[in-house]
C-alpha cells in the first residue's frame, strides 16, 4: 500500500465515539469480528431515524488476553479496523467504531478501573476453552501454575500488577467494583463451552472464595453470568488483507479482520445494568440455550475438528481443500449423521443447518487454517464430541462412526511426526509409535480416559476407536503425511 495513505484513525470517520460502557477481555479477530461488530452494528441502528432507542450508545474496551501485540496496533489506529466479509466472490468493507479503547492485558490498574467504574455495565470474553481453566468435575482448575499464582496474587494485592488467568482478572476486576460501590453487571462469555456462562459463574465463585468469602457472596448476589452461543469464522489475517482492506477503503490499516457473511448469536440471561440493542443487529435472545450450543458444537464445530485432523492426515491446508476431498467429506457426513440423531430440532432445521454449513465450509475465499482449529483437541473435544457419544450410547445407540473417527484422526495426528499444532495437554497422549496402523488399545483408552474418564471402562468404545484408527491409518498411509 502506498506509504503516503492516510491513516486510520479518529478523524477518517465522522461524529463522536461512543461512551466506554462495556469491557472486553481477550482481544482477537473472533472479537473484532463478532461482538464488536453486533455492537457497532447495534449502534448504528439505535441512532438511525425512526428506531426507539431503548440501549443507546456503546463502546468497547479491550484487553487483549496474553501478548499486548494486537493492543498496540489498534491503538494506533484509535481501535477503529476494518472488517472485510468476504463471500465466494468479493469482498466487503466496513470499518468498525465499536472499540473505543486497546488496551495491553497486563494493564492490571486500567483493567480494575474500568470494570469497578459505574457506567461499566457488560464484561464480554472470548479467551478459547483453555482460558476458564475448568475441570469437568472439579470446577475450578485448583493446583494449576497460573491459578495458583493468581490465589497468591489476589491475597497479596499489589496494585500495580495483574492476575494471570481469565478467571483471576474477573475476580480482580469485580473485587475493585465491589470495593467502589458500582453495583451490579453482567459477564458474558462468548467461548465455544456449553453452558459458558455456568461455567464461568462456577471457576469466578471459587477463585473468588479462594480469595476472599464474603467477595464470592458479593459476586453470587450482584453479577449475572450470561451464557451464550457464537457462531462465525474468522480465518486469520494475511499480508494480502491489509491490501484489500486499504484499497476498499482508501485508508491504510494495519489491523483489518476477515469473516464470513454468515453469522449468529444466541444469548440467555440477564442484564441487570442494562446492555446494548444487540437484537437489531440480529442476536436472537431466549430462554434455553443448550440446543442451540449443542448444534453448534456438534455439527460446526465438531465438522471444523474433524476435517482438521483428517485433512492433516490428507496433506490439506484449510477447509475447503478439504471440502474437495471426497474421502474428508465422507467422515464429515458421518459425523453429522451421528449428531443429528441425538439433537433437538427437527429434520427440517437440521437440514437447513447442515446445508448453510457445507455452503460455508466450501467458501475458498475463507482461508481457515487447519492447523489453526486443530490447536487443544485434549479439550475441545471433550465439548465437540464426548456429549454425541454419551448421549447416543443411553438411547441405546452405537458411540457413532464419525465420532469415533474424530477420535482416531486426532489420534494418528498426535502420533505422525509430520503434522504439528499447538496441544499442551496431549503431551502425554502421543504413541510412543510412529506406525500408524499399529496404533494399540493402550493408545486408544489413554485417549478416551482422558476426553471421557467415565467411559475409560467401555471396551467396545476403545476397540472401535482402535478399529477406525487403523482404518484411517491404512488408508493415510500413502498421503504426503
Amino acid at each position: 500500500m502506498p506509504v503516503d495513505m492516510e491513516r486510520l484513525s479518529n478523524s477518517s470517520v465522522p461524529g463522536e465515539r461512543p461512551p466506554i460502557r462495556m469491557v472486553h477481555l481477550g482481544l482477537g479477530a473472533f472479537h473484532r469480528a463478532h461482538q464488536a461488530w453486533y455492537t457497532h452494528r447495534a449502534n448504528e441502528l439505535t441512532a438511525a431515524p425512526g428506531t426507539i432507542p431503548d440501549g443507546g450508545q456503546w463502546g468497547i474496551a479491550a484487553f487483549t488476553g496474553r501478548s499486548p501485540r494486537a493492543a498496540e496496533v489498534l491503538a494506533e489506529q484509535d481501535g477503529l479496523y476494518t472488517l472485510l466479509v468476504r463471500d465466494k466472490d468479493s469482498d466487503k468493507a466496513r470499518i468498525i467504531t465499536s472499540i473505543v479503547e486497546a488496551v495491553d492485558g497486563d494493564d492490571g490498574p486500567r483493567w480494575r478501573q474500568l470494570v469497578s467504574a459505574s457506567e461499566t455495565a457488560v464484561i464480554t470474553l472470548t479467551v478459547t476453552e483453555a482460558g476458564y481453566h475448568h475441570h469437568a468435575t472439579m470446577g475450578l482448575d485448583y493446583g494449576n501454575v497460573d491459578i495458583d499464582g493468581d490465589i497468591r496474587f489476589l491475597r497479596s494485592s499489589s496494585a500495580m500488577e495483574t492476575a494471570r488467568t481469565a478467571p483471576g482478572r474477573l475476580v480482580d476486576g469485580l473485587r475493585a467494583r465491589r470495593n467502589a460501590g458500582s453495583g451490579a453487571l453482567a459477564v458474558v462469555s462468548c467461548d465455544n463451552l456449553s453452558h459458558n456462562g455456568e461455567v464461568t459463574r462456577t471457576v469466578v465463585l471459587q477463585l473468588a472464595m479462594a480469595v476472599e468469602t464474603d467477595l464470592a457472596g458479593w459476586i453470587d448476589a450482584n453479577v449475572s453470568f450470561v451464557s451464550t452461543m457464537v457462531d462465525r469464522i474468522t480465518p486469520a489475517s494475511t499480508e494480502s488483507d491489509l491490501l484489500s482492506a486499504s484499497d476498499l477503503t482508501g485508508l491504510r490499516d494495519q489491523a483489518p479482520v476477515v469473516a464470513e457473511p454468515f453469522t449468529v448469536w444466541v444469548i440467555a440471561g440477564d442484564f441487570p445494568a442494562g446492555r446494548p440493542d444487540w437484537e437489531l443487529a440480529g442476536a436472537r435472545f431466549v430462554d434455553d440455550i443448550a440446543p442451540f450450543e449443542e448444534r453448534k458444537l456438534w455439527l460446526l464445530n465438531a465438522g471444523h475438528s474433524l476435517l482438521a485432523y483428517s485433512g492433516l492426515l490428507r496433506g490439506h491446508e484449510t477447509i475447503a481443500d478439504t471440502m474437495k476431498d471426497t474421502w474428508c467429506v465422507d467422515l464429515l457426513e458421518r459425523l453429522w449423521s451421528d449428531a443429528r440423531a441425538v439433537l433437538p430440532f427437527s429434520e427440517e432445521e437440521t437440514d437447513t443447518a447442515l446445508q448453510d454449513l457445507r455452503t460455508r465450509f466450501r467458501n475458498p475465499r475463507i482461508r481457515h487454517q487447519l492447523t489453526q482449529i486443530a490447536a487443544d483437541g485434549s479439550i475441545k473435544l471433550r465439548m465437540r464430541t464426548i456429549p454425541v457419544i454419551r448421549r447416543r450410547l443411553a438411547l441405546g445407540l452405537d458411540a457413532g462412526s464419525g465420532e469415533v473417527g474424530l477420535i482416531a484422526a486426532w489420534l494418528l495426528c498426535l502420533g505422525s511426526p509430520k503434522i504439528t499444532f499447538q496441544d499442551p495437554g496431549a503431551v502425554t497422549l502421543v504413541p510412543e509409535t510412529e506406525d500408524q496402523t499399529a496404533l494399540s488399545r493402550d493408545n486408544a483408552a489413554a485417549v478416551v480416559a482422558h476426553l471421557a474418564p467415565d467411559l475409560a471402562g467401555s471396551a467396545e468404545l476403545v476397540a472401535a476407536v482402535v478399529r477406525e484408527a487403523q482404518r484411517l491409518g491404512a488408508t493415510t498411509a500413502s498421503t504426503s503425511v
